[in-house]
């Protein structure tokens, strides 16, 4: 009669610890976010003009959590961040219409996208990919979760992952009032790429080994210079910012922006 009790017992330890880890792997799902009702009046902290995909996105969170990152602190638990992701109203070229500032003139809503922090999230996503305690869900324009985006919700983790350093935040500049504003000079020189509307230029640059590459950033949005078949990575860069890169050996490297890998670019090297 022990013998069964301790096995039941067993057993019951058994399925405890497997439901426990079930708890655990949902905590690590878009499912535990839901639609930020009224995000609209939040505080707008940013607008980006995505060149690259003709969208107008918009940032908002809580005046609480601007509060906080302004007086130097870390963005607290229980923030949220939401991006409206919005079709550019294009003229009958396909080309985005801008306003008097500029700036992209948006559409129609396409979706939303949020990024939320709470104690403990992080615990169960794994190490490898996983972004302190922020989790990551995408919702249709009705405020429905978009299934299609979730089931590869890794993709978000795996696009911040390489910013620890700014808390995963990869607007963390906007967030804070430190983001440059002024305009950007273009560089001229025979080793210059310029970003500007999310493209490089030139897109190919032709240069000798040893000698740098720099990057400037025109555009009012944080790029990063990521080579993809090196271990080669430059520092976000704000705009106005500059970063070099040196290849040492003959070849062609591709390279594409870390934070948008659809802007790309090559590097063609001889000795």
């Amino acid at each position: 009669m022990q013998k069964r009790k301790t096995l039941a017992a067993a057993v019951y330890t058994v399925l405890a610890a497997s439901a426990g880890a079930l708890t655990a792997n949902v905590l690590a799902g878009p499912e535990q976010i839901s639609f930020p009702q009224g995000y609209e009046t939040w505080m707008r902290y940013a607008t980006v003009d995505r060149y690259d995909t003709k969208q107008y996105r918009e940032l908002y969170t809580s005046a609480e959590a601007v509060k906080a990152v302004r007086e130097g602190r870390p963005v607290p638990d229980g923030t949220v961040i939401a991006m409206a992701i919005y079709s550019a109203r294009v003229d009958d070229k396909g080309v985005p219409v801008k306003d008097a500032n500029g700036h992209f003139v948006k559409d129609k809503l396409g979706g939303v996208t949020v990024m939320e922090k709470r104690k403990g999230w992080g615990a169960a996503v794994p190490e490898d990919w996983r972004n302190g305690d922020w989790q990551y869900a995408s919702f249709n324009a009705d405020g429905t979760a978009n299934q299609k985006a979730n089931a590869n919700i890794k993709a978000c983790f795996v696009c911040h992952k390489p910013h620890e350093k700014q808390d995963f935040v990869i607007s963390l500049a906007q967030l804070a009032g430190k983001f440059p504003t002024g305009a950007v000079a273009m560089k001229s020189g025979t080793q210059d790429v310029n970003i500007s509307g999310f493209s490089f230029g030139p897109s190919v640059m032709k240069v000798t080994a040893g000698l740098p590459v720099t990057w400037t950033n025109t555009d009012d949005s944080p790029h990063q210079i990521t080579v993809t078949a090196k271990t080669l990575r430059t520092a976000v860069l704000l705009k106005g910012q500059s970063a070099s890169l040196t290849f040492d050996e003959a070849g062609t490297f591709g390279y594409i922006c870390g934070l948008h890998p659809n802007m790309k670019g090559t590097v063609e090297v001889t000795k």
